[in-house]
């Protein structure tokens, strides 16, 4: 990652230049300009395949859990299922939030001992924030009682493996490695298989959160092989202050954005009822790829962002203007083809799920669409360090996705709270878009000072 500066604290990096890089070019003045944009080009390729393909191993996981669950458990069992989901999510946007978001911004492309050391704390952390949260939870679901309270408890076990998952592929990818971040992910797509078979003849939701989260802790210990690393939750605290100018920002900032969408699915389940939540969710895995990758997205874009930045700073904009914009072009697509699909084949795949899940398509569709516009503008504010900025979008996107879920379930039903979520969430991207374009703005008029090293300087917004 470029060097930066936040909140008055100045952070450089050395330079990533390898072997081959760094040897004398055999090639002529005139060619060599060309051969470096090309060799570039196939780099990048290369990165963004296995990002892709990585997001698609974690959409077809996530994907077939969802559909297995709510073809066993029936629509109000999958609400209760969708509930213990939408609170690991808040769970993992914390974690990603204090340990990896840091980790990807600063840590990118950086020398191999400085990934490691930083890997270390940043795993260490993730494991920390999962012991913590994953007691609470425990107690919480014990002292609830009930299919959901059993449900809760079972997370509450499950949440560190979860989330030392989670931060491996952060790692992986940070270090240009996106082959490794994909294995990891087929690990635990493959031991999902028998866990979920065994979730199956329980046939209880606690069950299945289990098989989970036990799937997800095997790919977690596959992880520490693959990377040589072990993580150090002794020093997370030490972390927590070396990465406080930025961590703290994106903890609110991804809190926000998990908090109302849990608090949009409860909501709905108390005004509606708890199935309203599972044809919600139902409606979401329909339109799973895309969702997988928006919930990944930092996994790719941010280190390939940064990289821009570094390298062509004036091209950051139409960088993440292709991001965002090819990922809205893809959930349309997507949703364009599901309304074509017959209400047969959909309860084939759904069971009791799909009628009520068939009649939120198209808004469920545009607002993933939306969200997919703003992430590319998501990524370029991460890339330049402009927290301040990127918190400002997130807390209003997040103010507006709570109020459109919860004032339409108010006005009209399960259909008023997707139609709601589908307005604020396309508001949402053009405030994102705004910012970016202030700060591009400003990154491009302000003078660039230089590090001892003689590396720019990105100044933060």
């Amino acid at each position: 990652m470029t060097p930066m500066t936040t909140g008055g604290t100045k952070a450089t990096t050395p330079s990533t230049a390898t072997p081959a890089q760094a040897a004398p070019s055999t090639a002529t003045p005139e060619q060599a300009p060309g051969a470096a944009r090309r060799s570039a080009t196939r780099a990048l390729v290369g990165r963004l395949s296995w990002g892709l393909a990585d997001q698609a191993a974690s959409s077809v996981s996530n994907f077939v859990v969802g559909v297995f669950v709510a073809r066993s458990l029936g629509v109000t069992a999958f609400g209760m299922f969708s509930l213990a989901w939408v609170t690991y999510g808040v769970v993992l946007n914390v974690s990603r939030g204090l340990a990896t978001d840091p980790l990807v911004v600063r840590f990118s492309g950086v020398p191999d001992a400085s990934w490691r050391g930083a890997v270390a704390r940043s795993t260490g952390t993730a494991l920390g924030v999962g012991a913590v949260i994953g007691a609470v939870s425990l107690v919480a679901g014990l002292g609830f009682g009930g299919s959901v309270g059993s449900a809760f408890a079972a997370l509450g076990v499950m949440v560190p493996g979860l989330l030392l998952q989670d931060a491996w592929r952060f790692s992986f990818f940070a270090a240009g490695a996106g082959r490794k971040a994909f294995v990891n992910d087929v690990v635990w797509g493959v031991a999902l298989v028998p866990a979920m078979v065994v979730a199956a003849r329980v046939g209880s939701v606690a069950a299945f959160v289990l098989a989970w989260g036990a799937s997800a802790t095997v790919a977690a210990g596959y992880g520490c092989l693959q990377s040589g690393i072990r993580p150090r939750p002794a020093e997370a605290a030490g972390w927590l202050r070396e990465q406080r100018d930025l961590g703290y920002r994106y903890l609110v900032e991804n809190v926000s954005l998990s908090g109302a969408s849990q608090l949009r699915a409860y909501g709905l389940g108390a005004i509606v009822g708890v199935g309203a939540v599972g044809a919600v969710r139902g409606a979401e895995l329909l339109l799973g790829p895309f969702l997988a990758v928006l919930m990944g997205l930092s996994l790719v874009t941010v280190p390939e962002a940064a990289r821009v930045l570094r390298r062509a700073p004036q091209r950051l904009g139409r960088f993440c203007l292709l991001l965002g914009g090819g990922q809205a072009a893809g959930a349309l697509l997507w949703g364009t083809a599901l309304l074509l699909v017959p209400g047969r084949l959909g309860e084939l795949v759904l069971g009791g799920v799909w009628h009520s899940a068939s009649e939120l398509i198209v808004p469920i569709t545009l607002g993933v669409a939306g969200a997919g516009l703003g992430t590319g503008a998501a990524a370029g504010l991460r890339a330049l360090g402009a927290a301040r900025r990127s918190l400002r979008c997130q807390l209003f996107a997040s103010a507006c996705y709570a109020g459109g879920g919860l004032g339409g379930a108010a006005a009209a039903g399960t259909t008023g709270s997707a139609w709601g979520v589908a307005a604020a969430t396309v508001s949402g991207s053009a405030v994102w878009w705004l910012q970016l374009r202030s700060a591009l703005r400003e990154h491009h008029s302000a003078p660039t000072p230089e590090v001892e090293d003689g590396t720019p300087e990105v100044r933060t917004s």
